[in-house]
Formats: structure tokens, sequence, C-alpha cells
């Protein structure tokens, strides 16, 4: 190599992984994970106690706790790519959020138990979609914000 030739630049991965993960990019993470885990409880609870119960619609209860369970695919795999530091586990996780605060949403109308999970998860989200959309988190992840493209 010349004296006139510089090395070719880190690729955005390796420059994005050579550093220390942000606090927040982990909480964000685990709170993301944590949502996931709920949802995969939730519809294992609902499958149990449709087959163990009298539900209404035994089969209707059973696609309840099997779509439940899907869902909790995206929350996860989201966890595990901003535990790795993937650019395009923001995405999803984000989404993951404002879902779950449409949920919040109807659970804090119920005259029921459900307030308080409301709350609970109204909380989660919030601190979680603060955690995202941070601009440390953004630069751990090697998401460049608008115009700042090469």
């Amino acid at each position: 190599m010349s004296s006139d030739q510089k090395p070719a630049p880190e690729t955005s991965e390796a420059a994005v992984a050579a550093g220390p993960r942000p606090r927040r990019l982990t909480y964000a993470a685990a709170l993301t994970g944590l949502e996931g885990v709920a949802l995969v409880a939730g519809g294992l609870w609902v499958c149990v106690r449709a087959l163990t119960g009298s539900p209404d619609s035994r089969q209707q209860a059973v696609a309840l706790g099997i779509t439940l369970v899907v869902l909790a695919l995206l929350p996860l795999l989201a966890a595990r790519g901003l535990l790795l530091r993937r650019g395009w586990s923001r995405g999803p996780a984000v989404i993951t959020q404002i879902m779950a605060l449409f949920c919040a949403y109807y659970l804090l109308q119920a005259d029921s138990l459900a307030i308080p999970a409301g709350i609970v998860t109204a909380v989660v989200s919030l601190a979680a979609l603060v955690l995202l959309v941070s601009p440390a988190t953004a630069q751990a992840l090697g998401i460049k914000g608008p115009g700042r493209g090469e």
C-alpha cells in the first residue's frame, strides 16, 4: 500500500460493534423482550384456559392463544436484534411499543382488574419508546438521521 492510499473504512456494523453497548439500548431490548415473554405467557394461558375451562367457543379461544404466541415473535426477534446491535431491529421494536400503547388504552377503558395491567403496559411501552428513539440508541445501532447518509 502506498502512502497515498488509505485503508478502507470499516463497515458500519463493525464500527458500531466496536464500542460497548449503551445501557439505553440494553434497557430497550430488555423491555421489548419482556413484552414478548408476556405475549407468550398470555397466549399459553389462554390456550390452557380454553382447553381446561368452558369458554363460549373453544376453537376461537385456542386460535387467540396461538395468535398471541405467534405475535410474540416480533418483539422477541426485535429484542435479540437490539442486543446484537442490528439497525433493522429498531423498527419492529417501535412498532411493538405503538401496538402496546393501543392495548394499554383499551385495558384502561375496562372496569376491572385490567386497569392496573393497562397502566403497567402504558408505562413500559412509553419507557421503551423513549429509549428506542434516543440519539444514543440510534448511534449504537448505526442509524443515521435524515440528510446524514453517505
